[in-house]
């Protein structure tokens, strides 16, 4: 594996699970891969699990790691093509990438969509340069448009917990205070149509999805009919996808907190959360400390996500 962006850079699913759990029962049996190989995490954005989960993984295998954060000790860099550099950024990424490639074997990078261009952030031109221009392997740790490290930890998190072989997963949308991107949504979207559950994603009007994300996904915007009979109940804020609304807040309705009497009528799910979560806003107290709660397994699975992919990467090293 080369470059990780995307479900479709992983390979079969059954596989990849299976790899994955027999990483999480040895996680050092391949530390020999990492030797004298150096992992550099670039940060544009803020992180806890990814940071903390990614490095712990390139530990796990042998590796040096440096950690840059852009915003913080490091130059501001200029992100576009054709602009005179007369402000407050000194460094134009495109000497900036050539140069972090020397320094590596591995690029992680984690960038968010801006919400200034709904084109730049779908194109991802952020990840893509470095892909184009570091002469080394990348991996996302979440770009504009998906996160896949987290969908990955997410479906092994179902894989171990599920008691049907083909689960109802649902993923709805909950209020958040602020605009959010749809690159969690769109990713854990992308998996679950990679699979065979039953996927069923519910939101209130306006907050439709990139349909290449929701594919052959049922969308219901009755949120308590979405629920019934659910084995996993997946809640995430996002703002809105379409024009002229792209990256706005169109509602903050709390009827879809995702609460006890809302996971009444499921079927016993188990419930789920990328992180961090506002509570009772996205989900109530009760629900996400509850013994049906999968928030820290799920968190933990993220280095195990993460350790399946550099060891790929590694082996192609």
């Amino acid at each position: 594996m080369r470059n990780f962006i995307s479900v479709a850079d992983i390979g079969p699913l059954d596989r990849a699970v299976a790899e994955a759990l027999e990483v999480k029962a040895n996680r050092f049996a391949y530390k020999h891969l990492g030797e004298n190989r150096t992992l550099m995490m670039i940060f544009f954005n803020s992180s806890l699990r990814t940071r903390l989960s990614t490095q712990k993984a390139a530990l796990n295998l042998g590796m040096n790691v440096i950690v840059l954060d852009v915003n913080q000790g490091a130059w501001k860099l200029e992100t576009e093509r054709g602009v005179i550099m007369d402000g407050d950024k000194p460094e134009h990424l495109l000497e900036a990438i050539p140069v972090m490639g020397c320094y590596c074997d591995i690029i992680g990078v984690r960038s968010f969509a801006r919400f200034e261009s709904k084109e730049d952030d779908y194109q991802e031109k952020v990840i893509n340069q470095f892909i184009r221009y570091s002469g080394r392997p990348v991996f996302s740790m979440e770009a504009a448009t998906r996160h896949p490290l987290q969908s990955f930890a997410d479906l092994i998190t179902i894989e171990e917990h599920k008691t049907v072989e083909r689960p109802k997963v649902v993923m709805t949308w909950a209020p958040h205070p602020k605009a959010l991107p749809q690159a969690v949504p769109n990713s854990f979207a992308e998996w679950m149509n990679a699979t065979d559950y039953d996927f069923v994603i519910t939101h209130p009007r306006g907050y439709e999805l990139d349909p290449r994300f929701v594919g052959n996904a049922r969308v219901e915007y009755d949120q308590d009919k979405a629920l019934a009979g659910a084995d996993f109940v997946y809640a995430k804020n996002w703002s809105a996808f379409s024009d002229p609304d792209y990256g706005k807040v169109l509602s903050t309705d709390r009827s879809w907190t995702i609460t006890a009497e809302k996971m009444a009528l499921t079927n016993n799910a188990f419930f789920m959360h990328c992180l961090p979560v506002r509570r009772n806003m996205i989900v109530s107290d009760d629900v996400i400390e509850g013994p049906r709660s999968l928030v820290i397994p799920e968190a933990a699975n993220r280095e195990i996500s993460a350790q399946v992919v550099l060891k790929r990467m590694l082996e192609e090293l």
